[in-house]
This record gives structure tokens, sequence and C-alpha cells, in this order.
């Protein structure tokens, strides 16, 4: 049927509500997933095509259910209603006037007091996203970001907003406290001096994939990295670049070795999600270097450990 697709042949992500064409559902959601089907600069060569991750992670999803037996048999629908609430219209080639859309958009979604979850695209579409929730609530955030990047350069070929600055944009930001701001999981000569340096001096925390793994405890790691995060603060976002995981556990994704692994990375999601997240993203998967959509399919993994975290802590709130 028509209406269970929220574009063409696009079912809506793991069979939530389709508010693309029931909007007067929405306030009834306890999370609100999105699509930001945005690239940017291309930081090297024809290596391109993130844009069609929101896409290509929902058709995946059709595969999957919210019952997870290895988490106490959890299923995460029981306790949470989740709709798909589509795509921001992003403008190709426009990218000053592509963030203020996603800005807006992502406003509208904080306003409406759901999780947001959303999928990129790529990581550019992180700056004004937490802009976004610090213009809608005027909150102090601390973010957590999951990646082998910094992503803090000062622009992307020539792009202030593209993929490889929003964490530099972030940095200036209102309502972002750096000192709250944790840079996890870095690793790689895809990084260069002056990303380290420039985290540095703006007063973030690096937690290299050496200081994760020299703790023994991906949960321990988490529970570090969200005391500092979590200071001084009224909220935590947790951003989360693809690459953050070994190029063996993410076909999908970026070109990098010795990220972490899937247990690793579910680990820590659930960690830092069980201690109390305002929301969430998820960005820089290629579908079409991908054989077998693997990334895109981790994707639901992905949301659904962060979910069953966020429904343990609420339970823990009560």
């Amino acid at each position: 049927m028509a209406e269970d697709f929220i574009y063409g042949n696009t079912p809506c992500f793991l069979h939530s509500e389709n508010l693309v064409k029931h909007p007067d559902k929405k306030d009834a959601m306890d999370v609100i997933v999105y699509g930001v089907p945005w690239e940017g600069a291309v930081t090297w060569g024809d290596y391109t095509g993130c844009e069609l991750g929101p896409k290509v992670i929902r058709l995946a999803s059709g595969r999957y259910s919210g019952y997870l037996p290895e988490l106490d048999h959890l299923n995460v629908f029981e306790h949470l209603k989740m709709g798909d609430l589509g795509d921001v219209a992003v403008t190709p080639a426009e990218p000053e006037q592509t963030m203020e859309t996603i800005r807006n958009f992502s406003k509208e979604v904080w306003q409406s007091g759901s999780y947001p979850i959303a999928f990129g695209g790529d990581h550019g579409i992180t700056y004004p996203i937490v802009e976004g929730f610090v213009e809608a609530t005027g909150k102090k955030i601390g973010i957590i970001h999951l990646d082998a990047h910094y992503d803090n350069n000062e622009h992307s070929n020539g792009d202030p907003y593209g993929r490889g600055a929003p964490f530099a944009r972030l940095y200036e930001t209102d309502g972002v406290v750096n000192e709250s701001l944790v840079h996890m999981g870095i690793h790689g000569p895809r990084n260069k001096p002056e990303n380290g340096r420039h985290a540095a001096a703006n007063g973030t925390t690096t937690m290299t994939i050496h200081d994760i793994r020299r703790l023994n405890n991906p949960r321990e790691a988490a529970r570090r990295a969200y005391e500092i995060a979590s200071a001084n603060t009224d909220a935590v976002y947790l951003s989360i670049c693809s690459d953050v995981l070994d190029h063996a556990f993410n076909p999908g994704g970026p070109v990098d070795g010795n990220g972490l692994n899937s247990f690793e990375l579910l680990e820590i999601v659930h960690e830092i999600t069980s201690l109390g997240t305002v929301g969430m993203d998820f960005v820089e998967v290629y579908p079409q270097q991908d054989a077998t959509d693997f990334s895109s399919h981790f994707a639901s993994f992905i949301a659904l450990y962060a979910l069953a975290g966020d429904i343990q802590h609420r339970t823990n709130k009560k």
C-alpha cells in the first residue's frame, strides 16, 4: 500500500508511523526519525554518495523489529512510539541555505519534545542540528562525538559548513560548552596535527581509540566520556560518524583501519544513552560502495541500542 511508504518505494524507518502523511500524529511520538540527504564538499576525489544514506537506511530497516533478546529480551516498541518525519529539503550546491533549512527543521523537532534521530548525509549536518537545539531551548549542551576524525577543520575544500568542519563551527556556537565536548574514538593519519591542536585550544577532550581500548571496557569509556559531556550542561547530544568503526565492520563508510568493532560501538552507544541524551545523529554512510548494504543495515542496530538505553534512562528517572 502506498500508505506504507514515506517516499516512492521507501518505507518508514523500522515500520514507524508516517508523519509526512499523518502530521497530526507527531505530538504523540516519543521518538522522531528524519533524514538529511545532504552532501557538501567532496573530501577526496570521487568519494561521494552519502546523500543516499537516509533512503537506503530506511530500506534496510524493513528487515528488523524492535526486539533485542541480548538486552534482557527488550522490545523497544513496547515502550516507545516512533514516527518518521521524512527528509529535510536540502538545496544542492547551496550550503549556507541548506544549513538554515536543517536548523529550522530540527528546531521544530526539538520543540516537539520528542527524542530525535537524524540520519545523514555528511557530518556537516550536526552543526545546524545542535544549533537548532540551542535556539529552540536556550539550554547549554555537551556533545559526545564518536568518530575517527576531529572534523574541526576551518573549512572543507573552501566550504565552512563541509563535512570536515562541523566541530569548528560548533566550537564557535553559543550554548555549546566546549569543555563538555568529547571527541571519542579518534584515530589514524587522516587527522592532521592542527586538528589535535585546535581541539585542545578550544578546551575539548580527546579520547582516542587507544584510550578506549586500554580501559578494556567500552562501557567504562562511555561513562568517562559522559561524565565530561554532562558537566556544567543541561543536556548531552550524541553524534556518530560511521568511520569510528573499523572498515572491516563498516564497508559502506570511509576506509579507516584500527577502529571500533561493532560490539564495542553498540556497548558505548547503549551506555551513553542509558545515562541520558536528548538526541543523536548517525552520518557518513555511502551505500554505493557497499555490496551488501551492511552499513545501512547497521544503522538500525545503532538506533535500537540507543533507544534501548533511552528506555533504561526513562525507567531510572521514575
